[in-house]
């Protein structure tokens, strides 16, 4: 089969790990050849080009900036994406036929490059959906609800439910709120297909772990508490700030933050303005630095904006499950990423806000090494039986029961 995935991940190497190039190699390994398309922002100065690698096809589009950017220009590249992209694909991919298309969310914008193909190649359309959009961004204030934005990209976001064959969600609440919010849409369509990942094959050592806990100045009595992934509006980051200050003087706990986003800075100024010294903020590693760093830790952080109605479902999850940590989250209501996780039991969770619950789990999980490496355990089983990319993958193939 020929598959076109399109996706504003940028892909740089093959061995890249993560839930789309997991996904991409486990469709490579079966013998199908893939096709991705995804973005270059201009701030990067690189030109559009197609490059290849066996059954890997990657052509890189020259865009706008549509991150860490400005609102305007993040909207402007946002609209003209679906545009470009399928310019480019009709230039470089004119005379290949597709079975399937495969895109995920954000953004909402890729209807006509979609419909360009499944008219074209009559190829089946598949939306992994990670992302529910123009909701999240009512739900934090962002848009007016019924105002002009909303209403335009509510329209938008119709539209590519509509010319998707079938919509893969992260989880049984995602599901519910799309068939609730989308009566439009045949039920049978939206099925659960969520992140999925190859786990790492090999941990690190005793003797490693404790090299790396020292290299990043992580104290060996303390259990470090670690958190990778965007600091944004998304994140409440305004808890996360008021938890690292009501714990600055708490000698068994350690905090590690690795991200970016727009509310990094705000970040940084507590905890300069606050003098707390037990945590460690750092916008970056590359990835096999942070796994390393992943397992000198003994507890992964999740946190979310209480306000959400959307029921979302942080990738970094898989991250924490597959280094076998347990999992401490602070949430919205929506979200039952807490309720799965206190039902297999390998982690806890409290609504966004609640200091009091969340410092109490915060201690116990500090205090019990027993119950972390046992809730570690119950994570990294409940990852191999759920969320491992030959589950996605027979998922979407069994659209396909002829090939």
């Amino acid at each position: 089969m020929n598959i076109l995935f399109l996706s504003i991940v940028r892909f740089s190497n093959i061995d890249d790990r993560g839930i789309y190039m997991d996904l991409i190699r486990k469709f490579m390994s079966e013998n199908h050849s893939v096709y991705v398309v995804y973005p270059s922002e201009r701030r990067n100065k690189e030109k559009t080009g197609l490059t290849s690698a066996g059954h890997l096809k990657l052509l890189k589009v020259r865009t706008m900036n549509f991150q860490k950017t400005g609102f305007i220009e993040k909207g402007l590249a946002t609209l003209m994406l679906e545009r470009q992209f399928l310019h480019q694909i009709k230039r470089y991919f004119k005379d290949v036929h597709f079975d399937l298309v495969l895109y995920s969310t954000p953004p909402i914008t890729f209807t006509k490059a979609v419909s360009y193909i499944k008219n074209r190649d009559n190829a089946t359309t598949y939306l992994l959906l990670k992302d529910i959009f123009p909701q999240n961004a009512v739900d934090l204030g962002l848009f007016k609800k019924n105002g002009l934005l909303h209403k335009f990209f509510l329209k938008k976001e119709r539209e590519l439910y509509e010319v998707s064959d079938f919509i893969g969600c992260m989880s049984p609440a995602n599901v519910d709120f799309v068939i609730k919010q989308n009566p439009q849409i045949d039920e049978y369509k939206v099925e659960i297909n969520p992140n999925s990942i190859e786990p790492l094959l090999a941990l690190i050592c005793e003797e490693e772990r404790n090299l790396v806990r020292r290299q990043y100045g992580i104290p060996d009595e303390v259990a470090a508490f670690i958190y990778g992934g965007n600091l944004g509006k998304p994140q409440g980051v305004n808890f996360l700030i008021e938890v690292l200050i009501s714990n600055k003087e708490n000698r068994s706990v350690f905090f590690v933050i690795v991200g970016d986003g727009t509310e990094y800075s705000a970040i940084n100024k507590a905890v300069r303005l606050h003098q707390i010294g037990n945590v460690i903020l750092m916008k970056s590693l590359i990835k096999p630095e942070y796994d390393k760093l992943l397992q000198a830790c003994d507890v992964g952080l999740i946190f979310l904006d209480r306000r959400f109605t959307v029921p979302n479902y942080p990738s970094r999850l898989l991250s924490y499950l597959e280094v076998r940590m347990p999992v401490l989250s602070a949430i919205d209501l929506s979200t039952d990423l807490g309720t799965i996780m206190e039902r297999n039991k390998y982690g806890y969770w409290v609504e966004s806000g609640d200091f009091k619950a969340f410092n109490y789990y915060l201690d116990m999980l500090a205090s019990d090494k027993d119950k972390c490496k046992v809730m570690g355990e119950n994570g990294y089983q409940f990852l191999l039986e759920n969320y491992l990319v030959e589950h996605s993958y027979n998922k979407i193939m069994s659209k396909f029961p002829n090939v």
